[in-house]
């Protein structure tokens, strides 16, 4: 069963939690028991059987037939291989390459997964036609989400991204999607502002009743939805059992995981693959110049109030970390309250300030640190030069952050580091790190000059985006996108 972390909603079912996508008067549900597994029971099993195998954990109510065909989707025709998540040496990291699905980013291991589940889970809802899926994106997400729910009966899917806020690559991917039930949005305002209309959307009495007399219900794909964030814990389990494999850790031993950190989803599913049993040591939290993160690590205090900055690794161009408030809740000791009013704070007042008891253990469970655009460059130079290996922006940041944190604690513990999107996704970027003399202005040509460069082919997903044909694309500002979602669908 699933309660919320503001104490708001009566228990739920996994099939309930997934529909609704967040808690209908704000907060997001949680499980009310985290289950515990023997990691040395998992060894022998693929990660198709895997991730069978934890779903059904968190999921008891859903049918097996349902949980076979959700982990089909971890296929060679969409994964590249028989391993969706192959863990590479790169000198003394392992890096787990999370981005072989169809849109290249990690966002793929679990938005092939979520379609099956949501629409197992649609039942639980009462007198609806149609679920309409709304997605607030940061730049990989969007395309993932496109592509999971193109064409599947029964469901829209909206997303919304900032104008000139995604990288060249990240925008054609979603304005190509291909599918009768796909609208894509450009906002005129950042990230945050598209997140919290969306969530204020989900909140709002009237806007659920009018889309309720349409035969409408509305649930996300974004993480703040359980059912995206239980399939990213299975990667850990599995970079793990690689580890062992590989004869990189004995097993038992314990390793560490880094992960470039935007809305907090990913590095919440390694804390509860921890808390399951698994044997991390430290999680390290890493992030870009929107640093809000880091500050809070050093202070308790969480202020959304600061400069925004666009970067070269857009996906984690964020103020607001949803999935924060499912960390803090556990390391309140569930306190409700707290979280209520924390939360309160931060939207009234734009901050918040935790208690030491909370900060002192959430700095025993994350360690935190950031790095600048100079850094990430050097990084993605650095270790190519090096190693032959080609970061993306969002990889560097965490490389560099953990490169830091070595220095600082001499910590020698075998570390994974979780690389998120493949490098050509931000070709330019990645060139004008390694070989700045060969950037040219054209962002699709920068993508065959990387791959002569590296010898690394572009991913089938990315070849020849520039010549398909951009759908309609709808443009709005935040205050204006309830005005929006009306007219297009009611």
């Amino acid at each position: 069963m699933y309660i919320s972390t503001r104490g708001n909603s009566p228990e739920r079912t996994g099939k309930e939690v997934i529909a609704l996508g967040m808690v209908p008067a704000g907060g997001l549900f949680v499980p009310k028991v985290i289950p515990e597994i023997n990691w040395r029971e998992l060894i022998t099993l693929s990660y198709p059987d895997l991730a069978r195998t934890l779903l059904k954990l968190y999921l008891p109510e859903f049918p097996d037939s349902t949980l076979d065909q959700a982990v089909s989707v971890y296929r060679p025709e969409l994964f590249c291989s028989e391993n969706p998540a192959p863990l590479v040496q790169v000198g003394k990291m392992g890096i787990l390459e999370l981005w072989h699905g169809p849109t290249s980013a990690f966002k793929d291991m679990a938005l092939q997964v979520l379609p099956h589940l949501l629409k197992e889970s649609i039942q639980s809802l009462v007198k609806v036609d149609k679920v309409l899926i709304l997605v607030a994106t940061s730049g990989d997400t969007g395309k993932a989400a496109l592509e999971g729910f193109r064409n599947i009966p029964g469901i829209e899917i909206a997303v919304f991204y900032p104008e000139n806020g995604v990288s060249a690559v990240q925008e054609r991917q979603m304005t190509t999607t291909e599918g009768n039930n796909t609208y894509v949005i450009a906002v005129n305002g950042n990230f945050d502002e598209c997140q919290s209309k969306v969530k204020e959307i989900f909140g709002s009495k009237e806007m659920k009743e009018d889309f309720q007399n349409g035969k409408y219900a509305f649930s996300s794909a974004n993480s703040i939805n359980w059912g995206r964030l239980l399939p990213q814990i299975v990667y850990y389990f599995w970079a793990y059992l690689q580890a062992v494999a590989k004869a990189q850790i004995k097993a038992g031993e314990l390793m560490n995981v880094v992960v470039p950190t935007g809305n907090f989803g990913n590095i919440l599913a390694a804390y509860y693959a921890k808390k399951m049993g698994l044997p991390i040591k430290e999680l390290i939290c890493a992030s870009n110049q929107n640093n809000v993160l880091t500050e809070f690590f050093q202070t308790g205090v969480y202020n959304r109030q600061r400069p925004f900055y666009l970067t070269t690794s857009p996906s984690m161009d964020i103020l607001i970390s949803s999935n924060f408030e499912r960390f803090l809740y556990e390391m309140s000791d569930r306190d409700e309250e707290k979280i209520k009013t924390w939360y309160e704070d931060l939207r009234s007042k734009g901050k918040f300030e935790v208690d030491q008891q909370t900060l002192t253990k959430a700095k025993d469970f994350v360690k935190a640190g950031w790095a600048n655009e100079d850094a990430v460059k050097e990084t993605i130079h650095t270790v190519y030069n090096e190693q032959s290996y080609v970061l993306d922006p969002h990889t560097a940041v965490a490389v560099k952050v953990y490169q830091d944190y070595v220095k600082l604690s001499g910590d020698s513990t075998y570390t994974i580091v979780a690389s998120t999107a493949n490098p050509f996704k931000f070709a330019g970027t990645v060139l004008q790190s390694i070989k700045p003399e060969l950037i040219i202005e054209n962002e699709w040509e920068n993508l065959t000059q990387l791959s002569a460069l590296t010898g690394w082919e572009i991913p089938k997903g990315l070849r020849g985006l520039d010549k398909k044909t951009v759908q309609k694309v709808e443009k709005t500002s935040p205050s204006e996108i309830p005005q929006l979602l009306r007219k297009m669908f009611l």
